[in-house]
């Protein structure tokens, strides 16, 4: 990597790009207009750091465990700050996203599906973890925005006798399905309109069309799954409060 072969083209197009993207947003007058350039600041000093780590961790597998096990930590923090959990909830959100993850990592890895190979862990691995974050905070918005607009039902429910999981259950059905829409839509259109980037980072390490294929058909049905898992337990958690949100 050289500074004006590389690291200065790279510099410039990440610069007119993050211009852009703050131009956009302060026409249309959208509020945190800067957050895009700040969270492309924060990305970049976190892969630096992360090649940095990988750099002595990815030839070993247990190290590979350990830095997929800090990445769920920090991706339970960040789901948690995100639905303004407390430490009850964050704790049950913990074991939720844990428990989703794991399941879906020893499916792919126990059956064969995929060589448990250093970079192949933490390829998958850090896949679904990241994806298991998205899927958990979208669906605790959806089901704490709905269950506070349909406070009158969900309280109706409740003097009738019903528990607060019964009152909730239709407001936690939808937001799994709405939490599902991206990465079902994502696998849907894989091929057509979506050119993932697995497929396109196995394809560029020297794998054959077929086997990135392949490899990309296994990480869209480990992020369904975990999603999944993780949607329906979440929404399991949040529906046995016995207080209704008021925001």
């Amino acid at each position: 990597m050289t500074w004006t072969g590389t690291v200065l083209p790279t510099l410039l197009g990440i610069s007119v790009l993050v211009a852009v993207t703050a131009a956009a947003l302060t026409v249309r007058g959208v509020p945190h207009r800067f957050a895009p350039a700040l969270a492309v600041l924060r990305a970049a000093a976190q892969l630096a750091a992360l090649s940095l780590v990988l750099s002595s961790v990815i030839e070993r597998l247990a190290w590979v465990w350990v830095a997929l096990a800090v990445m769920l930590v920090a991706a339970v923090l960040t789901a948690g700050a995100r639905l303004h959990a407390g430490a009850r909830t964050l704790l049950r959100l913990g074991i939720v996203m844990v428990a989703a993850a794991g399941t879906t990592l020893a499916i792919v890895f126990l059956s064969g599906a995929v060589a448990t190979a250093p970079q192949n862990v933490l390829a998958v691995g850090g896949i679904v973890i990241g994806n298991t974050m998205s899927i958990a905070t979208l669906t605790g918005r959806r089901f704490r925005a709905d269950v506070v607009e349909r406070r009158d039902e969900v309280e109706g429910w409740l003097a009738l006798g019903a528990t607060p999981r019964r009152s909730t259950l239709g407001i936690a059905r939808q937001a799994v399905a709405e939490a599902l829409v991206p990465s079902v839509d994502q696998t849907r259109t894989t091929g057509m309109v979506v050119l993932p980037g697995a497929f396109v980072g196995a394809v560029f390490a020297g794998a054959s069309p077929l086997e990135a294929g392949r490899f990309q058909l296994v990480v869209l049905a480990s992020i369904l799954a975990a999603g999944a898992l993780v949607a329906v337990g979440l929404t399991e958690v949040l529906g046995k409060a016995r207080t209704v949100p008021t925001e």
